[in-house]
């Protein structure tokens, strides 16, 4: 069975740091086009926030986290996103998502393409 597990999700001051991980069960990284991170905040739609292309290693981020957020992969297994300088607007809870076929990394974010797989999310809030 296809799974994806994310964790790393917490409770941080603003200004803070959390490292979020994505593990990938039953398949690995090289069968994606696209693997990213998706936010969504009480009450809002879902959104993609950065992702990263398999072919290449491209890598997109809304222009919200720019600077701030960096997504990265360890192995064929496992993605992550370091966080940094963390915002009360950035309290949401935090979805693993990966697409199949030739897609970008932005085009998985830009939910231009079908998600063909989601994680259960984990939960990030900022609060002093």
């Amino acid at each position: 069975q296809l799974q994806l597990v994310e964790s790393g999700g917490g409770l941080v001051q603003p200004g803070g740091s959390l490292r979020l991980s994505c593990k990938t069960s039953g398949f690995t990284l090289q069968n994606y086009g696209a693997i990213g991170w998706f936010l969504q905040a009480p009450g809002k739609e879902r959104v993609g926030i950065s992702c990263i292309s398999h072919s290449d290693g491209y890598t997109y981020y809304v222009d919200s986290v720019k600077g701030r957020f960096t997504i990265s992969k360890n192995d064929e297994k496992t993605i992550y996103l370091n966080m940094n300088n963390l915002q009360r607007e950035d309290a949401a809870v935090y979805f693993c998502a990966a697409a199949v076929g030739p897609y970008t990394a932005r085009d998985l974010c830009t939910m231009r393409v079908r998600t063909d797989y989601w994680g259960q999310g984990t939960q990030v809030a900022v609060s002093s």
